[in-house]
């Protein structure tokens, strides 16, 4: 099942191995940690774009169906199909579980078998997240949701490995692959994977040529794991994507000040490389030039014949007191003086 996305045929030659080492605590929601009812800035809408409905019987039920008349004997019936490794079989016997008797003792034990499989067996690395996503979603109670979320993880992993291929071509699959880190993130914030999976995100949010949203997934990293590698690592990704939009925007004094503010914050973090700290010097430098270049325009602005020689003396003057070293400065203080020798006469 791929849940209203194109099935991916992985060429990966081996299954990812099942976690089964202990998983550190603070996985599941606990006090003290973020849930998903939290703003996610730069997230897609959970409800909107990844909240799964509720299995039910297919049509077709003599066809599509359970073979057995109770989930007890279907599980039992999935299990030696998979035992014959019948994986396409075991996975519709055990889905077909899931589906007739959802409240059952033997539904979760079912649903987290076609996950298996997916992975596992039949290589789809898309179809046993959605699939894991169901278990934990429906099933939190009856399995060990610790597991099943580092799991997730896992397998978004090998999602962004994979790529996805249709009809023999291979493409990315960036918009699922991201919105699979955001549904691993939003079920488990207190993960100790958290922080690269939202490192990640934001990373791909990049590749979707998106650098707004994509610095505010950093900054939000950065305020909810402050004290990780990965914010260090936000911050200076952080400004290059503020940067990128800074550049295509059209000016606004307001967002270069705020741009000014966020850069010297970086500089002197004490959390930049060398070479980044040269590369977010740089960065200010720039958003500086265009304050002052606007500066100066204002001040050309009222040195004209439809202004007052009054207004113009003070926007340049303005101008002097603002930026004393610019390279305008000998240009401006000559024009100013013309002005005042003008008003004399």
């Amino acid at each position: 099942m791929n849940l209203g996305r194109a099935i991916v045929f992985a060429v990966a030659a081996v299954a990812l191995p099942l976690v089964t080492a202990a998983v550190p605590p603070g996985v599941s929601p606990g006090p003290g940690i973020r849930y998903a009812t939290d703003a996610y800035p730069g997230f897609d809408s959970e409800d909107e774009l990844l909240k799964l409905a509720r299995k039910e019987p297919r049509w077709f039920g003599w066809l599509n169906g359970p073979e057995k008349d109770t989930a007890a004997e279907q599980l039992e019936y999935a299990a030696s199909l998979e035992s014959e490794e019948s994986w396409k079989a075991a996975r519709k016997a055990y889905d077909a579980l899931v589906r007739e008797w959802p409240t059952s003792p033997e539904a979760a034990k079912a649903q987290k078998a076609v996950a298996d499989i997916c992975l596992g067996k039949l290589l789809d690395s898309e179809a046993a997240f959605a699939e894991y996503r169901y278990l934990l979603d429906f099933y939190s109670a009856q399995c060990d949701y610790d597991q099943i979320v580092e799991q997730m993880y896992r397998t978004a992993e090998l999602m962004r490995d994979e790529g996805k291929t249709v009809l023999f071509f291979r493409f990315d699959n960036t918009v699922d692959v991201r919105r699979a880190y955001e549904a691993v993130v939003l079920r488990a914030p207190g993960a100790a994977f958290a922080p690269k999976a939202m490192l990640t995100i934001a990373s791909l949010r990049e590749d979707e040529d998106k650098p707004e949203t994509a610095a505010t997934v950093y900054e939000n990293l950065r305020s909810m794991y402050p004290d990780t590698q990965e914010a260090a690592i936000s911050l200076y990704r952080e400004a290059k994507a503020r940067m990128i939009v800074l550049r295509r925007c059209e000016y606004n004094r307001e967002r270069v000040q705020d741009m000014i503010g966020f850069l010297t914050f970086a500089l002197g973090s004490g959390k930049l490389a060398p070479g980044e700290m040269d590369e977010v010097a740089a960065f200010r430098d720039e958003a500086k030039a265009l304050l002052e270049e606007e500066a100066y325009n204002a001040a050309k602005f009222y040195d004209s014949r439809t202004r007052t020689k009054r207004s113009a003396k003070s926007a340049y003057q303005r101008f002097l007191d603002e930026y004393p070293a610019s390279d305008r400065a000998p240009e401006v203080r000559r024009r100013l003086l013309e002005l005042q020798q003008e008003e004399g006469k």
